[in-house]
């Protein structure tokens, strides 16, 4: 079979190192990429027995491309400590490289998420998907903030299982989160946006929450699905108060 490098990108992931890299055991090789964690991460990555490194973290991409070059194995599976690889996932992935197609160099995987205890069905995050297996050589990410995606030199197909993912600890962690990535998009925001108006403040939120919650069926998910609406529609009204407050040297 084709050797595979599994990376795992951690900051303060004590609550799920141990379940990540139990769930990534397949591979050649496990390289966690930790970001100074002070909660006990590293510690327990390196008592059990992968190859941990260390950099301060900057952004997501940028600490994702750092890391890519560090891998032993031409082929990459980058999964993040809120993701498992299940086994149905794990079997197909061994099956591709037992004989891997020559011309593909990355494949999308979809996302099952789950949100403050349910799985969701709906409210946008239904085709979820993200590249993450993938070679070396051909891919890396799009240098961004926020929502980071692979640029693949080639070929990409598409797998049939999913990867489980739950980036929700608690309520107060998730809107916290939130705001690192609203601070981040204003980022980004800042060079494709050009004054700013009632419409970014009003209409783009609003549309954030219709889109999620009517367009995306968001109700059909009850609580949950009302939840992420509303998140959806504050997070873009902090965008743009953050792009704001850092036009102005006050972010």
């Amino acid at each position: 079979m084709t050797k595979l490098t599994a990376i795992i990108p951690t900051g303060n992931e004590i609550h799920n190192i141990e379940a990540v890299i139990a769930s990534v055991r397949f591979a050649d090789e496990i390289l966690v990429v930790d970001s100074f964690s002070t909660d006990g991460t590293y510690e327990k990555a390196i008592d059990l027995g992968v190859k941990v490194i260390q950099r301060p973290f900057d952004y997501a991409a940028s600490q994702k491309n750092w890391a890519i070059p560090q891998a032993t194995h031409e082929w990459i599976l980058l999964v993040d400590a809120d993701e498992r690889v299940t086994p149905e996932l794990k079997n197909e992935i061994i099956d591709i490289l037992k004989n891997p197609n020559e011309e593909v160099v990355a494949y999308w995987i979809g996302r099952l998420n789950h949100f403050m205890g349910e799985t969701v069905h709906y409210s946008g995050w239904r085709n979820d998907s993200v590249i993450r297996l993938f070679k070396r050589d051909f891919c890396k990410y799009e240098d961004k903030y926020v929502h980071e995606e692979i640029i693949a030199n080639g070929t990409v197909g598409k797998l049939k299982n999913k990867l489980y993912h739950n980036t929700y600890i608690t309520f107060d962690k998730y809107i916290e989160k939130m705001n690192r990535y609203a601070s981040w998009q204003a980022k980004d925001y800042d060079k494709k946006t050009g004054r700013l108006t009632p419409y970014h403040f009003v209409v783009k939120p609003f549309w954030g929450f219709f889109k999620h919650y009517i367009v995306q069926s968001g109700f059909r998910d009850g609580v949950v699905g009302l939840t992420i609406g509303f998140i959806q529609g504050y997070v873009v009204f902090m965008r743009y108060v953050k792009l704001w407050l850092f036009r102005r040297g006050r972010e």
